[in-house]
This record gives structure tokens, C-alpha cells and sequence, in this order.
């Protein structure tokens, strides 16, 4: 049975920092892409950041550009999401997922096969 935990969310002032974690059992974890999603109150889930197997390659949304790194740790089973700088904006639930191809369609969340169960990001102004 495949299982994606994610921690490390939790309540931050606006310009902080938070990492979340992602830990995955159940799945070859060097085997998949990873994602990094969010979806806020009333808002569709939207793209965040994926890294590819071996962790050499990463995408990027707009929003998280210089401010977000994505890292994984394959012997670890874990991918990483660093955030610094947060503003109100990035309040969300974050969820992590696992794809087992990697390409142009990486910020698409329909490509993903797996996914946690999410971990709130609520940043105060």
C-alpha cells in the first residue's frame, strides 16, 4: 500500500519560513517524480513544484520561483519542500505526490498517481 505523509506545515508570520516533508512508503520512491501541490479555501489545487527521479531536474510555478526549493532524499524515501519568504498568499494545503514519469507535464496534477493526505500552510499578515 502506497503512502505519501506529509509534515512540517503549521502557522507562520508573513516573511518566515517553513519546510515541509514528505515521507513515502509503499512505492520504489527513485521510481517517481515528486510534486509539490497546493489548494487554498475556494480555490482549484494548483502547481507548486516537481522534481525528477534522480533530483537533478526541477520545475517551478511562477509564484514559488526564488522563494521555494524542492529537494529529495531517495535513500531517505522523503522529498522536501523549502519555503522562505511567505506572504498571506501562500496559505494552503499543501500536498505532496508521486508520478511515475517525468516531463513537460509535470505541473499537471491529472499526471500524478499518488498522493498525501495534505498538511496546512496558514501564514498571518
Amino acid at each position: 500500500q502506497v503512502q505519501l505523509v506529509e509534515s512540517g506545515g503549521g502557522l507562520v508570520q508573513a516573511g518566515g519560513s517553513l519546510r515541509l516533508s514528505c515521507v513515502a512508503s509503499g512505492l520504489r520512491f527513485s521510481s517517481y517524480a515528486m510534486g509539490w501541490f497546493r489548494q487554498a479555501p475556494g480555490k482549484a489545487r494548483e502547481f507548486v513544484a516537481a522534481i525528477n527521479l534522480r533530483g537533478d531536474n526541477k520545475n517551478y510555478a511562477d509564484s514559488a520561483k526564488g522563494r521555494f526549493t524542492i529537494a529529495r532524499d531517495n535513500l531517505g524515501n522523503t522529498a522536501y519542500l523549502e519555503m522562505k519568504s511567505l506572504n498571506v498568499e501562500d496559505t494552503a494545503v499543501y500536498y505532496c505526490a508521486a508520478n511515475d514519469e517525468w516531463g513537460p507535464s509535470s505541473s499537471y496534477y491529472e499526471e500524478y498517481d499518488y498522493w498525501g493526505q495534505g498538511t496546512q500552510v496558514t501564514v498571518s499578515s
